[in-house]
């Protein structure tokens, strides 16, 4: 089974959220998504203005395989993306927890966190879809 840390949350589209403590959370994809998907070639990270609702598409992710948009796991504003990914998507195949993170929010409302699913529940989802 693919990697899930602990100390993340999870939506079921399959981002991982880590809480930065100070009211903003690192969002990417998990290993699950990523190994799914192969080898990336592309990724176009969202803009950082404005604000994006939970559930809404915000970013894309394509490998030789097929194309995923990535979803906003929380209300907020997107406040930083990590342009490194975009020139090297294989930056997310290789560390998708560390250096292949995606972006950041600012969250409208940090206690949302608690109803995005923990590793346990997470891994009931990777179960099902297998």
């Amino acid at each position: 089974m693919s990697e899930i840390p602990t100390d993340f949350r999870y939506a079921a589209t399959h981002e991982w959220v880590r809480d930065e403590g100070d009211g903003t959370v690192t969002v990417g994809i998990t290993d699950h998504a990523q190994a799914s998907l192969g080898d990336l070639v592309f990724v176009e990270l969202p803009e950082t203005e404005g604000t994006m609702e939970a559930g809404a598409s915000c970013a894309v992710v394509e490998s030789v395989k097929a194309a995923s948009d990535i979803y906003a796991p929380v209300d907020g504003e997107i406040i930083a993306v990590n342009d490194a990914v975009s020139e090297e998507p294989e930056r997310v195949n290789n560390d998708p927890y560390g250096e292949g993170w995606l972006f950041r929010m600012r969250m409208a409302d940090a206690g949302v966190l608690g109803e995005l699913l923990d590793a346990d529940g997470y891994a009931e989802v990777v179960e099902a879809e297998s």
